[in-house]
């Protein structure tokens, strides 16, 4: 019988260990061999980042910023990993963004995602650095490498943070909990410490040209996979991911139909910003799922979230309540949104959005 109020693990060697729930896993020592980690280097960050069509990602540059001022704060040093194929350029590029030393880890097998193959990538190379943290983007691949290598490591995991820091010599973690009803701060037991960071959290420091890391190659090292990538599907051309937009216009069921969303589209378009949606219209059929926003979608940390005709659900919240400033349109003063929102306008959005789009053209030169 397993005791209430305990945590039952599986150790290095495949025995069942007993500990209580806050009792300290104990130090490096309890990495498996296998992982071929003994010892770290105290104040050493290391953070993953990730490369779309050979370029980094806009919150992987935020993250590079973030990770040095870590390293600064623990005195250790920033170290950039990137996992794919032909990333080394992209390895190159973290420089400008203050990180000295870089890692590429390549191979064919890396061309398209796949977390099984990317966590063996990461496995083989985490050794050789020996970080005290461990960083990745709270993006789909993130969510999922991070917990895998946590796992391997018996590492602490902090998940969707949104502020970082080094307090008493150990990485603490700000994170959203209960649906972003209340935050709460995360310090960690292990000498391992992991996390995964909500994207458009931190500043992104002017990216100085002239700089370029120190790349070290290596050549990816993994066992088939037991997965294949049969098609990939592209998304909307010139359309930021929700996860990197800074300004998201987003529409909900009150629009009635997909036609209907040429509205949302329109305003989008004049601003530059990506369109999202609440789960009622995604499931009504009015717009693909890619656009979804909350706790069955996607979460979003924007500049300016402007919520179009919908009601602000606990579940729509969830995905949305960390944007910088919150913009509600609404024909129903009691909707739920507008306790959220910063700006609350009561009106049809169909009257609303039209002047809204052409005000803004003729602000914006468009």
């Amino acid at each position: 019988m397993r005791g209430i109020g305990e945590i039952v693990e599986r150790g290095s060697e495949g025995d069942l260990e007993k500990r209580h729930p806050g009792e300290s896993r104990g130090p490096v020592d309890w990495i498996p061999a296998s992982a071929g980690m003994t010892n770290i280097k105290m104040g050493n960050v290391l953070f993953i980042a990730e490369v779309e069509e050979g370029k980094l990602k806009g919150y992987s540059k935020e993250l590079a910023c973030k990770a040095v001022e870590l390293a600064s704060q623990a005195g250790g040093e920033a170290h950039g990993i990137v996992i794919g194929k032909n990333v080394a350029a992209a390895a190159e590029e973290l420089g400008q963004f203050g990180v000295a030393k870089a890692t590429a880890v390549e191979g064919e097998a890396l061309a398209e995602f796949i977390g099984e193959a990317y966590t063996q990538a990461l496995l083989e190379a985490v050794p050789a650095l020996k970080p005290q943290v461990v960083l990745a983007s709270a993006s789909g691949s993130g969510k999922d490498i991070l917990p895998r290598v946590a796992f391997k490591l018996k590492a602490g995991l902090a998940t969707d943070c949104i502020d970082l820091k080094i307090e008493n010599g150990k990485l603490k973690a700000r994170r959203p909990i209960f649906a972003g009803k209340a935050l709460v701060d995360v310090t960690f037991l292990s000498d391992i410490q992991m996390a995964t960071a909500r994207p458009n959290s931190f500043a992104t420091k002017q990216a100085d040209a002239s700089k370029k890391a120190s790349v070290n190659k290596v050549a990816a090292n993994v066992a088939p996979s037991k997965v294949k990538v049969k098609e990939v599907k592209e998304a909307e051309k010139g359309m930021k991911d929700l996860t990197e937009a800074d300004v998201i216009v987003a529409g909900g069921r009150a629009l009635g139909s997909s036609e209907n969303f040429k509205v949302v589209k329109e305003l989008a378009d004049v601003l530059g910003a990506t369109v999202g949606a609440s789960r009622a219209a995604v499931d009504a059929g009015y717009i693909s799922h890619d656009h979804q926003v909350g706790q069955t979608g996607k979460t979003v940390n924007p500049k300016l979230y402007i919520a179009c005709g919908i009601s602000g659900a606990i579940q729509h919240l969830a995905g949305m309540r960390t944007a910088k400033v919150i913009v509600a349109i609404n024909k129903d003063p009691e909707a739920p949104i507008f306790s959220k929102a910063d700006y609350g306008v009561v009106g049809d959005l169909f009257t609303i959005l039209p002047i809204l789009t052409r005000n803004f053209k003729e602000l914006l030169g468009k």
